[in-house]
């Protein structure tokens, strides 16, 4: 069937296209490029101002070689022209790199900001020292022989019952329920930094997201639990110390992963109002 042919004459007006074109999601500084496979090799040249629409074999604003009678590969999703060369379209890429090294999705790649994934880094061991604690007990305990790991839970098992004795005796479950959890976020947390900074997968944002969300209902919901069990595991602290030694520390995990769940929240918000944009301008181009 006649198919369209790659012309010198595009292939000038592609050259003197204005070097301040911006990409397709508006950033500033970039432009599109459009690689033109030849026999020769690649040639990255930038997009032209119009589409190359796809319909029914046709690719508007290119001409046709009326001696041309090649036929598209099924398998290929390239857009191909005739005399041995093809067009493909790879959005913000330098010119001259080959395809085969470049990024799958570069426009998704999730940007990650180093005090969020510091703080997943540093409370990983914290968190397992904490749940290593109850899941020991009572060798972990004051007077056990593995305390020596845990020694400074010889004061915090004093100020919060849930993880004194008295839990212990009375058989509490929420101490090692709340720790199944912790473990649970950890392993999320821990699953965020290989995504965001090994793979560099659009995902990790998903991940951290769920993960402090998880984190910070879990820290309400023990404080809660305290406030409507009428303080029955640190009421029997002075205030001094119970700011000191349980709102402070526990605090944190309430103030971080909150300040945290808003930012990566809006990250994806922008993400998803990005994709359902690119979605309206595809349905738009297809119509015409």
């Amino acid at each position: 069937m006649m198919m369209p042919i790659f012309s010198a004459t595009h292939a000038s007006q592609l050259d003197a296209l204005p070097a301040n074109e911006v990409d397709g999601a508006g950033r500033p500084g970039r432009r599109k490029w459009r690689t033109v496979r030849t026999q020769e090799g690649y040639r990255s040249v930038p997009a032209a101002p119009w589409d190359f629409d796809m319909v029914a074999g046709h690719h508007e604003g290119l001409q046709r070689d009326p001696d041309a009678n090649e036929q598209v590969s099924p398998s290929t999703s390239a857009t191909h022209v005739t005399s041995g060369a093809s067009l493909d379209w790879f959005p913000d890429e330098a010119p001259g790199e080959p395809s085969s090294s470049r990024p799958k999705s570069p426009s998704m790649a999730y940007k990650t900001r180093t005090w969020i994934s510091l703080w997943f880094l540093l409370t990983a061991p914290v968190i397992f020292w904490d749940v290593g604690y109850c899941f020991m007990r009572p060798r972990s305990m004051k007077g056990g022989d593995l305390h020596w790991i845990w020694s400074p839970y010889a004061l915090y098992q004093e100020v919060d019952y849930i993880y004194g004795v008295k839990a212990l005796q009375e058989g509490n479950g929420f101490t090692l329920a709340q720790s199944s959890l912790n473990v649970i976020e950890t392993l999320m947390n821990l699953m965020y930094l290989y995504l965001a900074h090994v793979q560099h997968s659009p995902a990790a944002i998903v991940v951290g997201f769920a993960a402090v969300v998880m984190t910070l209902s879990k820290t309400v919901l023990y404080w809660a639990q305290e406030y409507f069990c009428g303080f029955c595991a640190v009421g029997h602290n002075s205030i001094r110390d119970l700011v000191i030694l349980w709102i402070i520390p526990n605090g944190l995990w309430i103030v971080f992963p909150a300040i945290i769940s808003v930012v990566l929240g809006k990250d994806i918000a922008r993400q998803l109002y990005a994709a359902d944009r690119a979605a309206k301008r595809a349905m738009l181009e297809k119509k015409r």
